[in-house]
């Protein structure tokens, strides 16, 4: 019970600092709506403000990343891990503190406090005219995030081995892996790497983990750390280089645009928008066949254009517009295709998070990918509409239409005004990044601001919805830059051991044709979109990409529509489309699994003639300028 009441006050330290970080998280959007609005009104722009802005954002995700592991919101693959009871759950906890988190974090710890300490000594202080002096303190902010994320993991390990009911278990397990440990080590002494490529085996042992349920960041910096203390030809000293490289990730501008942009997506979520919009739309369209279904995918457009959240778009509708459809005789099939289908457009149509990755990983403008990803996501909408007459046409009885007994005039009205506030959001948010007006961080604090007046208009606002906003916020944006944190390790030792000259050998030499590379790269997206999450395929598989892209002279803005289109596809297809997991998570009993699968059928193959579309006709993807 001792070691018990130790975790609960492990716990406290990581909820204090996750709620600093909610709260800075909601300074750093005001701040940066207040800088642009001086800059762009007043011509008063400041260096230091600016340096304060990514000073907070660094501090957001630092600090959130033990309130995340305290409630496990570090991301995993649970294909297996939720059929496991509780013992193995608690197992492989145990495991994933002991000998991923907590060795790669002391790694970690060691070379960022030596940076930390070189800035000290050396009085570091921006290399801008203007900016903030004492750096040392920001880098600091990065080893006092590890330590506490070392603090939670043995939290995390206290309460999974009170929670054990056999802990014999246990200790046969760590033993066995002590064991297997040993033998790879003795195996790789005596070069079994002429046998075996280490590029393959750091390959083959981060899937086995991450299909085991460990949790996927730290899976990549377990796996790298692994590779680096057993092979001779990298060593720990190619991790030495990721604090400056995380150092790096910290004063990224275009990044900090994705806990603004999630922040705005939460607020919304929680204002009853898209509940007066499903309403709206579903009495705007009721009157024909397949109406509901068809007002689905038009707010599902609106949702992603104004949040940009795939879970939280396909949840939402889940709860609301999947109850309504069934109950006016719709097909259970065409009623779970169209919400999942819809739900996952927020991976393409902007402002989206994918794109912002993208063009962080890909050295792209965001604005750019955020113009070239308008047509294909206007094309993803027409065709889904276009199959829902189809099929509604054809099988009347799956698609009835509704009878209402409000003038049509009352419901457009209604309808205009439920999609103004909206529409009005996206064209504030959109149209600032392309006009070139503001960047996608500026635009996205404006986005949060609007939210906050949209939600303030329904009456809903209140510091309950901000806390909660926030707090989720921070627990996500945690989550996504530990991942980053982990792929950044992950990379430096793949590329050591040759893995990206490896790939750029495969790529350019054995296949030297740029479609068969294309053809090759987007089917193992595809295929990786089964299993990992469009964060982890970003992060480790697109940098490879990258080098190559250049070497065939392909345009890098259209490849990324590509796979970001890919990834949207993967997202719905089965068994493993993370859509499918949520739509399932709120419908219920509502729907079985398999009408959710032949459901989204004729979307995923809708998605993959719209990809072949684009790669057909590529100028589409500049309709609206370059």
């Amino acid at each position: 019970m001792q070691e018990f009441q130790f975790s609960y006050y492990l716990d406290r330290i990581s909820k204090y600092a996750g709620l600093l970080a909610a709260v800075l998280v909601v300074a750093l959007s005001l701040l940066v709506a207040y800088d642009a609005g001086m800059r762009y009104l007043f011509s008063s722009g400041s260096i230091a403000l600016q340096e304060m802005e990514w000073h907070l954002f660094d501090m957001v995700f630092l600090l959130g990343l033990s309130y995340a592991l305290k409630h496990d919101k570090h991301v995993r693959v649970d294909i297996f891990y939720e059929r496991y009871g509780q013992d193995t759950k608690a197992i492989v906890q145990v495991v994933s503190m002991l000998l991923l988190v907590i060795p790669f974090s002391l790694i970690f710890l060691n070379d960022a406090f030596d940076m930390t300490w070189q800035s000290y000594v050396q009085h570091e202080v921006s290399s801008d005219p203007g900016g903030l002096t004492n750096r040392w303190i920001i880098k600091a902010v990065l080893v006092l995030g590890f330590i506490l994320l070392i603090l939670q993991a043995v939290s995390e390990i206290l309460k999974a081995y009170h929670r054990l009911e056999s802990k014999k278990r246990l200790w046969r397990v760590l033993t066995v892996i002590v064991l297997l440990g040993g033998l790879i080590y003795a195996a790789w002494y005596n070069r079994m790497a002429f046998w075996f490529d280490p590029v393959f085996l750091m390959f083959a042992l981060a899937l086995f983990l991450l299909m085991l349920g460990f949790q996927v960041a730290f899976v990549f910096a377990g796996v790298a750390l692994f590779f680096a203390l057993i092979s001779d030809e990298v060593g720990l000293h190619v991790l030495e280089m990721l604090p400056y490289r995380t150092y790096g990730i910290m004063g990224n501008v275009t990044l900090m645009a994705v806990p603004l942009f999630i922040l705005m997506g939460l607020i919304l979520e929680k204002s009853k928008m898209a509940e007066e919009l499903l309403h709206s739309m579903g009495q705007l369209f009721g009157s024909v066949r397949g109406g509901l279904a068809i007002s689905v995918v038009l707010v599902g457009a609106i949702l992603a254009a104004s949040t940009g959240i795939v879970g939280a778009s396909v949840v939402m509708m889940g709860l609301i517009a999947l109850p309504l459809m069934l109950k006016q005789g719709y097909s259970p099939a065409l009623a779970s295709g169209s919400i999942a289908a819809s739900g996952t457009l927020g991976q393409l149509i902007p402002p989206s998070i994918v794109l912002i990755v993208l063009g962080d990983q890909m050295h792209l403008s965001v604005g750019d990918l955020f113009k070239a990803a308008v047509v294909p996501g206007l094309l993803l909408i027409i065709l889904y509409i276009v199959y829902i007459l189809i099929f509604s046409f054809l099988k009347k009885e799956a698609a009835p239409a509704i009878i209402t007994d409000k003038s049509y005039g009352e419901v457009v009205r209604s309808a205009v005004k439920a999609i103004i506030p909206p529409l009005f959001l996206i064209g504030a948010v959109l149209g600032s990044i392309f006009a070139g007006i503001a960047s996608p961080t500026e635009s996205a604090a404006i986005g949060v601001l609007g939210a906050m007046i949209l939600a303030a208009a329904n009456k809903v606002l209140d510091r309950a919805l901000i806390r909660y906003a926030a707090i989720e916020t921070v627990k996500l944006t945690a989550m996504i830059f530990m991942i980053l944190i982990g792929a950044t390790a992950f990379s430096l030792v793949f590329n050591e051991l040759g893995g990206g000259d490896m790939a750029l050998t495969f790529f350019a030499g054995d296949l030297g044709d740029k479609w068969s590379f294309i053809l090759i790269a987007m089917l193992v997206i595809f295929l990786l979109g089964f299993f990992i999450d469009f964060i982890e395929i970003a992060f480790v598989v697109v940098p490879i990409l990258v080098p190559i892209v250049a070497s065939f002279g392909i345009d890098p803005v259209w490849f990324a529509i590509l796979i970001a289109m890919n990834l949207q596809a993967s997202f719905l297809t089965p068994p493993f489309g993370f859509a499918l997991f949520y739509l399932k998570g709120a419908a219920g009993d509502k729907v079985s699994t398999g009408d959710i699968y032949r459901g989204v059928l004729p979307f995923i193959l809708l998605q993959v003639l719209a990809l072949g579309i684009i790669v057909l006709f590529p100028d589409l993807i500049y309709l609206f300028g370059k």
